[in-house]
């Protein structure tokens, strides 16, 4: 199921006009009244891109998938107000308890990149990618993925992969099988398998929309398959931002995330995970200067958490991420009021036939990068 099926009128309740015209102080002092209320029978995690409207009402920060290991473990939540994106509320469905009810403030909260890789797409892929390889290829889809994609994964012998341990999950999967077919960030793909020392003359791209493999070398030589996906935000990081920062501030030093294009990694200091961007400017000294290249809510709570820093956006012309930034503070309380008059809206089910395949995709990566 993709965004645009999900914003489907007769599918999704709307949240009522009253709450735009309601002030800042009023809505926060219902969340405030209704986390009292229900304790620890309420849970709200917060992914690290969301705004700070609603991240200082967060039991919980962090990236997709440890917020929803951390609502499995939480046996007292019975309701889970995920502020984060559809896919990220999925995981946490999958994983927790069938008691426990995952909701999502804003179901036009969604990531451009995971709807860039659907089922049917998927599944064409695949059939034509046997034609060329044979039973060559093992899939891996990065968490930043639908659930159905997820599934196809774990059906076919794969596994999920995070941007932390992405590198370890390709190493295994190339002892699997000869080719790797990477969803749905190209980017990520890219960066990890040269990182392991694979060139870029084996890599091809498979373009979902033409239905077409591009490669300029021999097809033999074909060792990992690009599905040819982006971040819309990552991507507008560029060579010429990173020729800026050096021109304009020669001791910055420049961090990126993974999902940024290959050249932009190769050109910066240092290249890692969100919590790595996080663990690596808290770490640093005081004085230090860096710039970064990440989702500018992340970077504003950088600037705002390291003082004694000198911090900027790698590209200062950067937007937030539309998507992923959906869920403000009167969806937030919409979703509250709604639970505490025992009515759930926007609940997200993934289908026990897309989860038994998803879940396996999930707990191959656990088993084989913890």
């Amino acid at each position: 199921m993709n965004l645009f099926e999900l914003l489907d009128a007769s599918k999704t309740e709307m949240m009522p006009e009253d709450y735009k015209h309601r002030s800042v102080e009023e809505l926060e002092n219902r969340v405030i009244e209704i986390k009292k209320k229900f304790g620890t029978r309420l849970m709200i995690p917060g992914h690290h891109y969301q705004k700070d409207e609603v991240i200082q009402f967060a039991d919980v920060t962090g990236d997709s998938l440890k917020l929803a290991q951390i609502a499995q473990e939480t046996k007292d939540a019975e309701y889970i107000v995920f502020c984060g994106v559809h896919f990220m509320a999925e995981t946490a469905d999958m994983l927790t308890s069938p008691y426990q009810k995952v909701i999502l403030p804003d179901m036009r909260a969604g990531c451009s990149m995971a709807d860039m890789a659907n089922i049917k797409q998927t599944e064409a892929a695949w059939s034509k990618l046997q034609e060329l390889f044979d039973d060559t290829i093992l899939p891996l889809t990065y968490v930043n993925s639908s659930a159905e994609i997820k599934a196809f994964v774990g059906k076919n012998g794969g596994a999920t992969v995070t941007s932390s341990n992405a590198e370890t999950m390709l190493a295994w999967a190339l002892k699997q099988k000869k080719r790797i077919l990477f969803l749905p960030d190209q980017h990520l793909g890219r960066n990890t398998a040269f990182k392991l020392g694979i060139p870029l003359n084996k890599m091809a791209v498979w373009d979902p929309i033409e239905q077409k493999l591009h490669y300029d070398g021999t097809r033999e030589d074909v060792a990992i398959i690009l599905w040819k996906g982006h971040c819309s935000v990552h991507e507008k990081f560029t060579v010429k931002n990173i020729e800026h920062i050096r021109s304009k501030y020669p001791d910055m030093k420049i961090i990126v995330h993974p999902e940024c294009t290959f050249e932009v990694v190769q050109m910066a200091d240092y290249s890692g995970s969100t919590k790595y961007i996080i663990d690596t400017i808290q770490n640093s000294p005081k004085g230090s200067k860096w710039a970064i290249g990440t989702e500018m809510n992340l970077v504003n709570r950088l600037i705002q958490n390291n003082p004694d820093k000198e911090i900027v956006s790698l590209n200062p012309y950067m937007c937030p991420c539309l998507t992923m930034n959906r869920i403000d503070l009167p969806h937030l309380v919409w979703a509250l009021e709604s639970i505490d008059k025992g009515k759930i809206i926007n609940q997200i089910i993934v289908d026990e036939s897309i989860k038994e395949y998803a879940v396996l995709a999930l707990n191959r990566m656990l088993d084989h990068s913890s």
